[in-house]
This record gives structure tokens, sequence and C-alpha cells, in this order.
């Protein structure tokens, strides 16, 4: 078990969104976060706006998966949030020592599917 965490561009989302449901991904949680990587100091627009400055809204998109969808997952990111631009964010994959699903009690890899 895995938990992939992507810090990703906002308006990159609904791709982003569009191909984890095309490569069977559903369980997702996002946060609006802001940060900087190494664009910081130069500016990015965001709905429009223009923003400067050394801290950027990003998205955090966090999923917990089962070993064999690892790749999958990855990719279908890569897919969504590629523009080939700086600032386009950063994918980690994590061990998960252990799930529970609250509403059943399953835990392992039964509670994250």
């Amino acid at each position: 078990m895995k938990l992939i965490i992507a810090i990703i561009k906002p308006e990159r989302l609904e791709e982003v969104k569009d191909a984890l449901y095309q490569a069977e991904v559903n369980l997702i949680t996002v946060s609006e976060v802001m940060g900087h990587g190494r664009q910081k100091g130069t500016t990015e627009i965001y709905r429009g706006v223009k923003e400067m400055g050394n801290l950027l809204r990003k998205v955090r998109l966090e999923i917990a998966v089962n070993d064999n969808f690892v790749e999958h997952t990855i990719n279908a990111i890569i897919k969504g949030g590629k523009t080939g631009e700086i600032g386009d964010g950063k994918i980690f994959v994590l061990d998960i020592e252990q799930c529970i699903r609250i509403r059943t009690g399953e835990t392992g890899s039964k509670a994250i599917g």
C-alpha cells in the first residue's frame, strides 16, 4: 500500500482528475495549499490574476492505492498535470503502514479498495 502525494497547479486539477478516473483511480483527497519550488520570485497567473512573491497557490492531492495501482496513478497525474512549464509540481510516494476503514473495520488492502 502506498500514499501518493502530488502538488500540482490549480488550473490542472480537472485534467488530473479526469486522467485519474480514466485510470480507474477514484479515491482522492484534494487540498488548496501554498508553496514554492525553484520558481520562487517569479510570477504565475492564477484565474487570470498575476501573482508575484515566494508563495504560490497549489493543489495537493493525496491518493492511497494498493501496490498494483501505483504506476497507473503516477502516469495519470503526469498526463493530466504536465504543461512543460516550471512549476508543474512534484509527486511523492510513501509507504502506508496500516489502513483501516472506519465503517467496517476492514484493514490493509481491503480498506483502500
